[in-house]
């Protein structure tokens, strides 16, 4: 039976780049959203329009509720699900040491890790990610119990072993052979990408190539993935890795990986070109389904590659600030043409809720120096949260907005849940200029949005739950 979703609907139409948003938001006071059995959108439109043929089904009316698209992180991490607001007493690569190698050890224990992927799974619900990047565990097991439970919980997965080869004395239960690098990677590909329905192009569960960054693996490591990947880019396999996060003169991760693998820029070390002065080693990673997260401090060249090969940006300002390791200039990286979807980078950053990450994109962008500082328009901010992640993980045809023919995934907004959302919907102030106060209303939806607002979530018109 079709079903048939009442509320106020906000979602951003079409498949327009971050500076064409505006026009292409769409906002229905009174929606409706059709899904017919298989999980798809048949209509979303006014409720007065709905056609004839739709009449009859299986009314829920939300009012004074929002619909909105799912929201899709495409940068966060499984085995850091309890390392959130971790105190390392400095900046990255010491916040790794003492604080994250240490909790993603934990998960060495299988109970530990099952419940681990069970907390995770609930997270992703209560805040309304329906799809995911996911920066998986060291652990063959841990990943096991992580693609299982998503399966059950019915939610979308992309998500690869954290991959390292190499690192300090903390991070030694995490850390492989260069054999078995290769062959937990493979074995991951082949039990769970597109397990669920057998075909990738249907699946919601996918399997991404995962290095932890350069300086966590070697050049060997990097030659052999790169032939992996190679072997199984075809398959729609995808590739996950941070990219220029910290940039501390000397001591930072940029400078450390330029020093150690001597080369032109990060970038190339994912690029292929890993060996002294930026020569070719190996494959490169880079395409419509690599993911390369904060990507903070790129050179021109590195943006200009990225958009050439449409690799995306994972944008995390939460953790960015969180870490200390500065701002992703927005007008500069959008300019290069690169496709930027947000990240919460859990626990780096310790915000789940990306409506909340969204927030602080706002306020960091704001205040970019000089010329470089924008205020960003209330329809880019949801773009960011849902459809440039679809992009970004090459499902732009399956999900990121509520256009008829898509896959219906969407949250359910209940002002009620929240106290200080109602009352910022029921007596904020709007202008009288319709268009204006529209984008005051999804303003202030994002911006006071928390997790009890959060009434339901569904993925392929199937609710969604713990």
């Amino acid at each position: 039976m079709i079903q048939l979703h009442r509320g106020h609907i906000f979602h951003i139409s079409g498949s327009p780049t971050v500076e064409g948003t505006a026009d292409a938001l769409v906002s229905l006071p009174d929606g409706v959203l059709a899904i017919d059995d298989a999980g798809v959108v048949a209509f979303c439109g006014e409720f007065d329009a709905l056609p004839q043929h739709l009449h009859g089904g299986d009314v829920h009316d939300h009012r004074p509720g929002f619909l909105l698209p799912g929201f899709i992180d495409t940068h966060v991490h499984f085995p850091q699900i309890y390392a959130g607001d971790a105190y390392g007493g400095g900046q990255l690569l010491e916040w790794l040491d003492l604080c994250v190698f240490p909790s993603e050890s934990r998960l060495a224990d299988p109970e530990f890790a099952a419940h681990a992927a069970a907390a995770f799974c609930a997270r992703r619900i209560a805040t309304g990610t329906t799809a995911a990047m996911v920066f998986g565990s060291a652990f063959p097991h841990a990943q096991d119990a992580l693609f299982a439970e998503t399966q059950r919980t019915g939610l979308r997965l992309v998500s690869g072993r954290g991959i390292q080869t190499t690192g300090p004395e903390s991070a030694a239960a995490l850390i492989t052979s260069e054999d078995d690098a290769i062959t937990l990677t493979r074995d991951e590909i082949d039990r769970w990408h597109g397990a669920d329905t057998g075909d990738v192009d249907t699946a919601l569960l996918h399997v991404a190539v995962v290095p932890r960054f350069s300086l966590a693996v070697t050049t060997e490591t990097l030659k052999n993935l790169g032939e992996l990947y190679d072997s199984v880019r075809g398959r729609g396999v995808y590739f996950h890795s941070h990219l220029n996060e910290n940039n501390r003169p000397g001591t930072g991760e940029v400078a450390t990986t330029l020093e150690r693998y001597q080369v032109q820029s990060y970038l190339d070390t994912y690029d292929g070109k890993f060996l002294p002065g930026s020569e070719v080693g190996g494959k490169s990673f880079l395409g419509p389904r690599a993911i390369l997260a904060h990507s903070v401090h790129c050179q021109d060249s590195e943006l200009a590659r990225m958009a050439e090969t449409g690799t995306s940006i994972a944008h995390c300002p939460t953790s960015q600030q969180f870490l200390g390791s500065g701002t992703m200039p927005w007008k500069r990286t959008v300019a290069a043409g690169v496709n930027i979807a947000i990240g919460s980078d859990f626990g780096g950053g310790d915000e789940f809720l990306l409506s909340r990450v969204l927030g602080d994109a706002f306020k960091v962008h704001i205040s970019e120096e000089g010329d470089s500082a924008l205020s960003l328009h209330p329809a880019e901010l949801l773009f960011t949260g849902t459809l440039a992640g679809a992009r970004a993980l090459d499902m732009e045809n399956r999900i990121g907005n509520l256009d008829a023919g898509k896959e219906a995934d969407f949250l359910v907004v209940d002002p009620a849940g929240w106290p200080a959302l109602g009352s910022l919907i029921n007596f904020g102030t709007r202008s009288p200029d319709p268009i204006l106060a529209r984008d005051q209303t999804l303003f202030g939806l994002l911006m006071a949005m928390r997790e009890p607002a959060i009434s339901h979530v569904y993925v392929q018109g199937r609710r969604v739950s713990t």
